[in-house]
């Protein structure tokens, strides 16, 4: 019997055929597509190192037999390990900025990145008076370097626990050339974080998967970082934790944006008494929501 790489001559051809497998072997997508089509697509151009954003010229050329070959290696490898793709590449896109990646971090997806592409209008009326920000759980960095892009006065901290995601963090500094706005700090939340100092805004994706969900995530979400995920029985432990420092951390008109995914129920029982305004993106709503310094204060 031929082996796919001799029998698949063109992208096109190998295109149907990962579609094909990723169907056939129920494959979860979410880190970076949220279907077969967009994740094969991605691998394929990945692999044979073409645009990430141009696919109809190709769709047609006839490939060399190497390049068929580490084509159909890259899509067995994401059907038989179930690793997220950006596992397997190494790097990840979020608002059209590159991020390197592997198993020390969470895949960058969070749609605060949304919010802060467009500087977090209308909440911050003048993003040039945006000159301190705390990203909290920071995994890869992204947050915090998608808001050093997005303010441009603004120097960014970059917290986190764990030393191998601040590792990654480096990395991406290093590769966005923020040294100078970006600094990565290793503290659970604000321990290690200056008494006196005050952010204008402070951004947060933390652990917030409730035991009950975490028992039942997919396997591609368990090649991600435990620590990263998991958020207690309700998923708010880490949660109660920042709400219950953050304002001492705020300037004040500072604002706290988090995101806690699926978990608004259980906020809203954990939280009875604020009133938090919940921020809508193209992929999400309900999951972001932004309290002002005040509110938590209170």
């Amino acid at each position: 019997m031929a082996s796919p790489h001799t029998e698949l001559l063109t992208l096109r051809d190998l295109l149907r055929w990962a579609v094909t497998r990723f169907r056939g072997a129920n494959l979860v997508f979410g880190h970076g597509s949220d279907n077969a089509w967009d994740e094969a697509v991605y691998l394929l151009l990945h692999a044979l190192h073409l645009p990430l954003d141009t696919l109809e010229p190709f769709l047609d050329a006839r490939l060399l037999e190497r390049e068929r070959l580490r084509c159909v290696d890259l899509i067995h490898e994401r059907v038989t390990s179930r690793k997220p793709a950006a596992y397997l590449t190494g790097e990840a896109w979020l608002q059209g900025e590159r991020f390197l990646v592997d198993e020390r971090v969470i895949v960058p997806r969070s749609p605060i990145a949304e919010l802060l592409a467009e500087q977090l209008t209308p909440w911050i009326e003048d993003p040039d008076a945006v000159t301190q920000v705390l990203d909290l759980c920071t995994g890869s960095g992204c947050l915090a370097i998608l808001a050093a892009l997005a303010f441009d006065s603004a120097q960014v901290d970059a917290v986190d626990l764990s030393p191998d995601a601040l590792a990654v963090t480096q990395s991406n500094i290093a590769l966005h050339e923020l040294q100078g706005r970006v600094q990565a700090i290793r503290s659970d939340l604000f321990a290690q974080i200056p008494a006196e100092r005050r952010y204008d805004l402070i951004v947060c994706n933390p652990p917030y998967v409730n035991s009950q969900a975490m028992t039942a995530l997919p396997p591609e979400y368990r090649h991600e970082p435990r620590m990263a995920l998991a958020g207690g029985a309700d998923g708010m432990d880490l949660v109660r934790r920042i709400l219950d420092k953050a304002p001492g951390h705020l300037t004040q008109d500072g604002l706290l944006v988090l995101e806690i995914g699926h978990e608004q129920a259980h906020f809203q029982t954990a939280f009875p008494d604020l009133d938090p305004i919940w921020l809508s993106t193209e992929t999400a709503s309900d999951q972001i929501l932004l309290l002002r310094r005040a509110q938590l204060a209170a």
